[in-house]
């Protein structure tokens, strides 16, 4: 339900911004980016790298620019000034997919029935995003839409709203028993009973990126982004051990989504 919620207001967002920003002369783009996700959290050994590799999901969005160079009614430069050259505004709606599992030294070696039950906790988190960055294009940009074949790298800080879905199971049995559940996720945390949690809530995020372009004709273009997107929320990932108890697992819910996309001009 929420999924289709973000999804309309996606759109009705999309629709309102050409309505309203074609008065003022600007051209627009729309694309789609899909690409790996790296989810941080409280799963695995924190810098550990079977952790960042194997809690790995994938993710999926949708993407629409504001062009302030160009003046599609007129099919002309608008005029020029640093700020329109050098800077585009991005909104975007996107959703996420992690598998998340337990890595790291805490699972390894001899067996124990802490390790049992590291091994045998599994979650899930799905996340549904929306909102805008501003990307600053170092190059010129009517430079970089003039020429096929050219390189337009970029970089872009903003803000998103996000709708999360996180579930935290056992497959030893019902997580919330000392038999089922390491002892660090069975203390109080953040007013709710345990350090799990299988719930649904809504988070803000800032989100920072780096990436490029590639003009492939004269009204498309490739895109790859490397994103990092931080979370101002512990429980994204449906796992919070008490912060006061356990030091090592305060910080908030993180990833890192490597994408390639497809944009097209709107004329």
């Amino acid at each position: 339900m929420v999924l289709k919620s973000l999804l309309f207001f996606g759109i009705l967002l999309f629709g309102i911004s050409n309505v309203t920003y074609a008065q003022f002369g600007f051209s627009h783009e729309i694309g789609a980016i899909a690409g790996p996700v790296a989810f941080q959290s409280d799963y695995g050994e924190r810098y550990d790298l079977s952790t960042n590799a194997g809690n790995t999901g994938y993710g999926i969005g949708l993407i629409h620019y504001l062009n302030f160079s160009y003046e599609a009614e007129c099919n002309c430069y608008t005029p020029e000034t640093y700020f329109n050259d050098h800077f585009k505004l991005r909104s975007e709606l996107s959703y996420n997919k992690t598998e998340l599992d337990h890595f790291g030294q805490w699972v390894e070696g001899k067996s124990s029935l802490g390790k049992e039950q590291l091994l045998a906790m599994h979650g899930t988190t799905t996340v549904t995003n929306i909102g805008m960055q501003l990307e600053f294009f170092p190059w010129s940009i009517r430079d970089f839409t003039a020429k096929i074949q050219s390189w337009g790298p970029f970089i872009s800080l903003g803000g998103q709203f996000s709708f999360y879905n996180a579930k935290a199971y056992s497959t030893m049995g019902p997580l919330g028993t000392p038999l089922t559940t390491f002892p660090k996720y069975l203390v109080p945390s953040d007013g709710r009973p345990y350090g799990f949690s299988t719930e649904s809530g809504s988070v803000w995020s800032v989100v920072t990126s780096v990436g490029t372009r590639y003009k492939l004709a004269p009204l498309s273009d490739l895109m790859v982004d490397l994103r990092l997107q931080y979370y101002f929320s512990n429980w994204v990932d449906g796992l919070s051990p008490n912060p006061d108890l356990y030091k090592e697992n305060k910080a908030n819910d993180w990833l890192v989504w490597f994408n390639v996309g497809y944009i097209y001009y709107l004329q």
